[in-house]
């Protein structure tokens, strides 16, 4: 018997509230950017020993002017580490939303397959005395694919 391990109901309201306080929290932070593919090689890591070193020698540029040359901008550094004080704290609250998410949507797959198996498993039982056959045979077809593609010769048997 199959185990429904979650049951969620999403209304439509609900659907749109959330879709629209995505949308806001995205279009209140305009600055964000997407790196395409590659681009994260190209850029610094920042882990806890680089940001200490950062936020040291951006103590330390401040506290010392007369070593900084007018090429390096030691205000918009001050910007940047300000901005990561703010976004930091949010990345973690979407990152909890985003495994929540990634959670309940596993969970609520598992259940359908759960049911799914379970409903086939009925099928191949019963469904044949009420004019079932070419749908267990239909929906069944994704369990037997590698095996006739085998009996095919059109696979190597797995090792």
């Amino acid at each position: 018997m199959s185990e429904n391990r979650i049951t969620l109901v999403i209304s439509p309201e609900q659907r749109d509230s959330a879709t629209g306080a995505v949308v806001q929290l995205a279009s209140a932070l305009p600055g964000l950017v997407s790196l395409p593919a590659d681009g994260r090689r190209d850029i610094h890591h920042y882990g806890p020993k680089s940001q200490a070193f950062g936020r040291g020698m951006h103590r330390t540029l401040v506290a010392h002017p007369q070593i900084v040359p007018p090429s390096v901008n030691v205000a918009a550094a001050g910007a940047d580490l300000d901005a990561l004080d703010t976004l930091v704290p949010l990345l973690e609250e979407v990152r909890r939303l985003h495994s929540m998410l990634e959670d309940t949507v596993a969970l609520l797959g598992h259940d359908v397959m759960d049911f799914a198996y379970e409903g086939y498993q009925l099928l191949k039982l019963t469904g044949d005395a009420h004019g079932l056959e070419e749908q267990r045979k239909e929906l069944g077809s994704q369990f037997s694919r590698r095996r006739r593609a085998q009996d095919a010769g059109q696979l190597p048997p797995a090792a």
